[in-house]
């Protein structure tokens, strides 16, 4: 069996949200005031919880993570 994914922070939700909307790093910090440095360091931890390695599949994981799980 596949390990459960890990949580996301809030805030690491909350970016990964904002750049699967097509903003960038810059955009995300500037609307969360927080630094491009800090956005690229949250969504650097969120791509290995989220299993995934590029930005353009961001969307697809939120989604997926989203959905509730069903009983086995």
């Amino acid at each position: 069996p596949s390990a459960a994914p890990l949580p996301l922070t809030w805030q690491e939700r909350r970016v990964a949200e904002l750049a699967a909307g097509g903003l960038t790093n810059k955009e995300i910090g500037e609307q969360m005031r927080l630094s491009p440095r800090t956005v690229s360091a949250h969504l650097y931890r969120a791509f290995p919880k989220l299993g995934i390695t590029t930005r353009a599949a961001l969307r697809d994981a939120l989604t997926r993570i989203s959905q509730p799980t069903p009983a086995p």
